[in-house]
């Protein structure tokens, strides 16, 4: 156990992390994980671990990973924490502990600059021009010094800037090697990199991408790699059944429309009828997006017969059919002109991808799987499998060079009992070794938990109006400093407006909405609090928000969590997840409803408590959770916070935060 060594020494009071970190203090749960890690790299086998909030993780299997000599590929769910990997974390350590490695960041091509793009989006007919040229031109400044094309490098770019979708490529729309600047292309130039570093960060998308269709460079990658490290592993299933399986949404089909008239006319006018070509496909997306105008946008509806459910059978399948007429004809047409330019070539290899997908959506679904509509401003039709345990298992973990391979998981959350059985069933690894770190905060000490029993109840009309009401008592109380968590969008919209309202004259809080404003934006107005004589700052944010995200200090202390985080019943996925099990004898809610909003609760409560410094209160607005059976199991997912029994508990505790601030004494 050499590397256990090893391990043990960079941990110790005098080791290299003691003088990598500032404030470095030796934890028992953090040196406990990285010589699982160790155990795990050297034995050759996976390793499961749920390391709370506060346990230092990263460092837990970096240090074994680096130190192991051998080559490593990280997996991470989000960009942020792939640049945070990358830019401070890693180049930290590698200095730390002297290790001689070299290290590559590798993103999803549509991360990079795509310079054929960038070059034709100019003169591209249906560019838009006053919306997006501005951006345009700062991104083609800017591309004349990048030596990496990684767009988040490119200060002040949103997003959700509409010139993004322009100077970035897709697997659908890139020429591959017959592209005029495949030899400056910056996603070749970040594959190859990887291929020649010691340690490489991907993310999740990246390594599903390559499961499902052999796409994102990772496929050379990995068999080169002995260890292979997923953070941030709670996100492995919901991101791996997205491509696993099928899709077509009208968005691809205007977005070949769209490509296919702006080639056309730059490179072959004249040749074809492209106004005809494309303006049959765009026809044929929109008769297909009209076939659900009367369906609530944001719905997911169901697809167990020839339709999907509410629609007109005969109607969705003429509009299907006119899709594959329309790609049918695109594909004749541009059969006869591949020698023209490379922008044919992969424009008829779309065509066919796309027909190939509205083929297999007009027959029967695949079985052990499930089928439904997507209604937004675009129509996705999908079909998904219901976990990646199978994919796991046939083609993650089924050959020898796998076999010898380390696989780590890690996270905060993986489920709330012993076997971890929400990760490791769905995720394939229930044969995996298994290891618990509880947090080494102090929750009893440091953080309360109050659930009002007067609520209506989650289901009346009346409750939404109540969470909005109670926020801005507390908030107003505390001075800002708060989140509100919903559960559902129609919540955040109705919280987020009152609150609005509630504080619009006054003007002595700031209200932050999920959607006004980028994510990263509104974390950044959020952490800033009311420092330097500003406003307090109430945030009310669903989905994404409810985990990865980080406000340590006095800016966050109150997080208000409007209901319980159940997989809503009607979903098409929770469905069949539904079925499946009660198929094997199996009880729905106890097997699936309850561990699934155990784990989202134990999420959102970690906002709360990010530093040992660090002091709150969580507040659950459902009286379910104190009153029902199954609360006692939900409750048990969660720190071991002082418990309030009254709003004037709450109140007296709000007060003590106010005047304590987080450098006073602990409350008590």
């Amino acid at each position: 156990m050499i590397l256990a060594s090893q391990v043990l020494a960079a941990f110790g009071p005098d080791g290299a992390l003691s003088r990598a970190a500032d404030h470095f203090v030796p934890r028992s749960g953090q040196t406990e994980m990285a010589l699982a890690v160790a155990s795990a790299i050297e034995g050759a086998y996976p390793l499961v671990v749920e390391a709370s909030t506060g346990v230092g993780k990263t460092f837990s299997y970096l240090v074994p990973a680096l130190l192991s000599g051998e080559r490593v590929l990280l997996s991470t769910a989000t960009k942020a924490l792939q640049d945070q990997l990358f830019g401070r974390d890693l180049p930290t350590l590698v200095k730390a502990l002297g290790v001689p490695v070299s290290t590559a960041l590798l993103k999803g091509r549509g991360s990079y600059l795509c310079l054929h793009r960038m070059e034709m989006a100019r003169h591209d007919a249906a560019f838009p021009q006053r919306t997006a040229l501005p951006a345009l031109a700062r991104v083609e400044e800017w591309a004349k010094g990048t030596s990496t094309g990684d767009l988040a490098e490119l200060p002040g770019l949103d997003e959700r800037s509409p010139v993004i979708p322009w100077v970035t490529s897709t697997r659908e729309n890139c020429l591959g090697s017959p592209c005029p600047r495949f030899r400056a292309c910056h996603v070749n130039h970040a594959r190859r990199e990887a291929l020649a570093a010691d340690v490489v960060v991907i993310n999740h998308h990246l390594f599903f991408a390559d499961l499902a269709v052999r796409e994102s460079g990772v496929a050379e990658l990995l068999p080169t790699v002995r260890i292979a490290i997923f953070d941030e592993a709670h996100q492995l299933n919901e991101t791996g059944v997205q491509f696993l399986g099928k899709n077509l949404s009208t968005g691809q089909l205007l977005d070949f429309s769209r490509d296919i008239l702006g080639a056309g006319l730059q490179l072959a006018r004249g040749l074809a009828d492209w106004q005809t070509l494309a303006g049959a496909t765009e026809h044929a997306a929109r008769d297909l997006r009209l076939c659900a105008s009367k369906a609530y946008p944001g719905s997911k509806l169901r697809w167990n017969e020839a339709a999907p459910e509410g629609l007109d059978a005969a109607q969705w399948a003429a509009a299907l059919a006119a899709v594959n007429a329309s790609l049918l004809g695109a594909c004749e047409a541009l059969n006869t002109l591949s020698e023209i330019a490379p922008d044919f070539v992969r424009l008829h290899e779309r065509a066919s991808e796309l027909v190939e997908r509205a083929q297999a959506f007009s027959a029967s679904p695949a079985p052990g799987g499930v089928r439904w509509l997507d209604v937004g401003t675009q129509l996705r039709l999908v079909e998904s499998p219901l976990d990646i345990a199978r994919a796991i298992q046939t083609r993650v973990f089924a050959d020898d060079k796998a076999a010898a391979k380390s696989w780590i998981f890690t996270s905060a959350t993986l489920g709330d009992d012993e076997r971890l059985s929400w990760f490791t069933q769905p995720c394939g690894l229930t044969q995996a070794r298994l290891l618990r770190i509880g947090s080494p905060f102090d929750y009893a000490r440091q953080a309360a938990f109050y659930v009002p029993r007067s609520f209506p109840k989650p289901g009346d009309p009346a409750h939404t109006a109540a969470v909005a009401a109670s926020a801005a008592a507390w908030a107003r109380r505390l001075g800002g400093r708060t989140m509100v968590l919903t559960t559902t969008l129609r919540a955040l919209r109705a919280i987020g407006e009152a609150l609005q309202l509630a504080f619009g004259s006054s003007g002595d809080m700031e209200v932050l909405v999920q959607g006004a404003l980028p994510k990263r934006v509104l974390i950044e107005r959020f952490r800033q609090g009311d420092q330097d004589g500003g406003r307090g700052c109430i945030l009310v944010a669903s989905a994404s928000f409810w985990e990865g995200i980080d406000v340590p200090g006095e800016a966050l202390q109150l997080v208000i969590i409007d209901k319980l985080p159940f997989p809503p019943p009607s979903d098409p996925m929770v469905e069949a997840k539904s079925r499946a099990l009660e198929s094997e004898g199996k009880n729905a809610f106890n097997d699936y409803f309850l561990p699934e909003a155990a784990v989202a609760l134990k999420q959102g409560a970690g906002r709360l408590i990010r530093r040992e410094t660090d002091q709150g209160v969580l507040v659950v607005c459902d009286s379910r959770l104190a009153l029902m059976g199954y609360g006692k199991r939900l409750l048990r997912a969660l720190p071991a916070m002082q418990r309030l029994v009254s709003e004037e508990e709450l109140n007296e505790r709000l007060d003590l935060l106010t005047r304590s601030g987080t450098t006073a004494s602990p409350l008590t």
